[in-house]
């Protein structure tokens, strides 16, 4: 069930909706360092991407949209923190909200990635997860800010990690207990 909050509307992303989100991706990947990706993505480029963020399970994709025109006005995942087995109670989290919401528009009023973030935590309540993760290209306080709102905390600071525009970024990563997946007799054996 959708929720709505001063005419948003979020809900879980759709494959009608590829198109928007490359715009918003590709947005980023033009004009900031907020992703280290450096070429833009077709849509078809990004089909990938949206198939792996089903309706369910633990790695979702979120979308806020304007209540009376349904224009996308951000979105929200929890994507795989990496490929390895033992890292599966564990997800990387983002939130991107469209451009013009970001200039001050009646959008941006509305606070998009927190209710992004809001209804992304509520779908993965019930999920066997642990913590989740977000690194943040430095600097970027909005960021930060909706991060320790819910509940992130800066667990260290990878420096010059990644080049884009000409110059080095460094990444703040950030962590979230999410507390629900069960102890077990994994956590008693040894990291190959």
């Amino acid at each position: 069930m959708p929720s709505t909050h001063t005419e948003v509307q979020v809900r879980p992303g759709v494959e009608a909706d590829l198109e928007a989100l490359t715009e918003i991706y590709n947005h980023y990947v033009r004009e900031t360092a907020i992703t280290f990706d450096t070429a833009i993505f077709t849509a078809e480029e990004r089909r990938p991407w949206l198939l792996s963020h089903p309706e369910d399970g633990p790695h979702r994709l979120m979308v806020a949209t304007a209540a009376d025109s349904q224009r996308i006005l951000g979105y929200a995942t929890s994507s795989p923190y990496r490929a390895k087995p033992a890292y599966s109670t564990s997800v990387e989290t983002t939130v991107y909200v469209a451009p013009d919401s970001l200039r001050g528009g009646a959008a941006g009023r509305r606070g998009i990635g927190t209710l992004l973030y809001r209804a992304l935590f509520r779908a993965l309540a019930g999920e066997d997860l642990h913590r989740a993760y977000a690194g943040i290209a430095q600097p970027n306080e909005a960021s930060r800010r909706l991060h320790a709102r819910f509940g992130f905390r800066h667990v260290g600071t990878y420096q010059e990690v990644g080049r884009k525009f000409g110059r080095y970024w460094d990444v703040a990563w950030y962590e979230k207990d999410l507390g629900q997946a069960p102890l077990g007799q994994a956590l008693h054996e040894r990291p190959a």
